[in-house]
């Protein structure tokens, strides 16, 4: 990407270097960022915070759209007359959803900015959740759903980066923040959808419709982003040329590779996890009320944890230590939810949520493996739509063993055996590479 198509989310490009990520010490440009000094006047000191305020608030609006229905599922489908195949579909749909339109991201990015996309995305998500409660039938329901699932894909490919060009040397902490606001979020529609539609009233429409508010003001900080772009990319144009980036051709380069599947697997254990979780708790003999508070705590993990691990990686030049170490404790849970559910539920929860902590690594790695705006962006489009294909099989096979099996033994036995080249290629994707010297 183009130094000028950067300039709705960062500040007057300015003298740049070839410095690596430094941990979270003081910001260093680095090439085709389109990142620099503080840009002149008053905007030069509030710009920069309204875009964390806008990290802040997207994040807490990526996930909602889903667990938000997740909580309200079986109302929707009494309401709709959905059928049991079509409702199984919708859990599946995310995936394939973020996979088919976050491909798209870098070539929109590309033509209008990154900020404005994220704005745009931020828009149909509130379109797309206010409006699919009251379209009528499980068609219009989807569609809308789509709508809801394309603005949270392309956000979430251009998320890091907004990070990178804003914020090169502090790479960690503005990951760890926007990891910490999307785990928040995903917990706070887990937990507050239910109790919010019956103090509405009781209806799931206006349940699932509510959050359609919070991606509203999320709007509101990008639109005034968005606004400085021809300040900015005018005042981008006025400092001294600079030599053009060199093309990545993501696809040859082994670490995007890594990456991308690294991103795949823990994918895959995270849905299985939300999804599947709870059900093994309750054959074991735990009340449904206490394997859905389990459930909780493992997605709750993700709030301290998603901010302290992402400053931890932009200390280590190989980040392969804290994969191993995630990886371990993820065999350690299936272990114990195969050997005694029931007796260690609690300390399975504990270790499944730390597992799951995968995810921020994994994009704190997407801003550490490259050094231009081209290769973040192409990055994070191919890593996560490349990962989300690879996690969609995952539930559907692990529901398909739990039927025809009877018993939770082979499920668990592949989620471990999963957890094994999630650890082997998350390590060669930890190494300290960059995809412009593999490309």
């Amino acid at each position: 990407m183009a130094d000028d198509d950067l300039a709705t989310l960062g500040p007057a490009a300015g003298p740049r270097t070839t410095s690596t990520d430094p941990a979270d010490g003081p910001q260093h440009p680095q090439p085709g960022l389109g990142h620099a000094a503080p840009a002149a006047g008053p905007a030069g000191r509030w710009l920069p915070r309204l875009v964390i305020a806008g990290l802040v608030l997207a994040a807490l609006n990526l996930r909602p759209a889903i667990t938000s229905l997740g909580a309200l599922l079986e109302e929707v489908r009494a309401g709709l007359g959905m059928s049991g195949t079509v409702a199984g579909l919708l859990t599946s749909v995310p995936a394939l959803c973020f996979a088919a339109f976050g491909i798209a991201a870098p070539r929109l990015a590309r033509r209008w900015g990154p900020g404005a996309i994220v704005c745009a995305g931020m828009a149909a998500i509130t379109v797309g959740v206010v409006a699919r409660p009251y379209l009528g039938g499980t068609g219009g329901f989807l569609a809308a759903s789509a709508l809801a699932l394309a603005g949270i894909a392309v956000s979430n490919v251009l998320m890091p980066v907004v990070i990178k060009s804003w914020f090169p040397g502090r790479v960690g902490s503005m990951t760890g923040l926007y990891s910490m606001a999307l785990a928040l979020g995903t917990s706070l529609a887990a937990a507050l959808t239910v109790p919010m539609t019956e103090a509405l009233g009781g209806s799931w429409r206006t349940g699932l419709a509510v959050w359609g508010a919070l991606a509203a003001v999320a709007v509101l900080p990008w639109l005034v982003v968005v606004r400085q772009r021809r300040a900015l990319a005018g005042a981008a144009a006025s400092t001294a040329a600079r030599p053009p980036e060199a093309p990545v051709r993501i696809t040859s380069s082994p670490t995007a590779w890594a990456l991308a599947v690294f991103f795949g697997l823990q994918a895959t254990a995270a849905y299985i996890t939300m999804g599947w979780m709870p059900q093994i708790f309750r054959d074991a003999g735990v009340s449904a009320g206490t394997a859905g508070v389990l459930l909780a705590v493992t997605m709750a993990m993700g709030v301290p944890l998603s901010f302290v691990l992402p400053r931890l990686a932009t200390r280590m030049r190989h980040q392969g230590p804290l994969v191993v170490l995630l990886g371990l404790c993820g065999l350690a849970g299936y272990t114990g939810l195969w050997l005694a559910p029931a007796a260690g539920a609690w300390a399975w929860a504990l270790l499944m949520g730390i597992s799951n902590c995968a995810f921020p690594l994994a994009l704190t790695m997407i801003g550490m493996r490259s050094t231009s705006s081209a290769g973040v962006v192409k990055l994070s489009a191919f890593a996560q739509s490349v990962g989300y294909l690879i996690s969609i099989p995952g539930p559907l096979l692990v529901g398909t063993l739990y039927q025809h099996s009877g018993g939770w033994g082979l499920p668990i036995a592949l989620m471990a055996g999963l957890m094994v080249p999630q650890i082997a290629v998350g390590v060669l994707a930890g190494r300290d590479r960059r995809i412009e010297d593999e490309a």
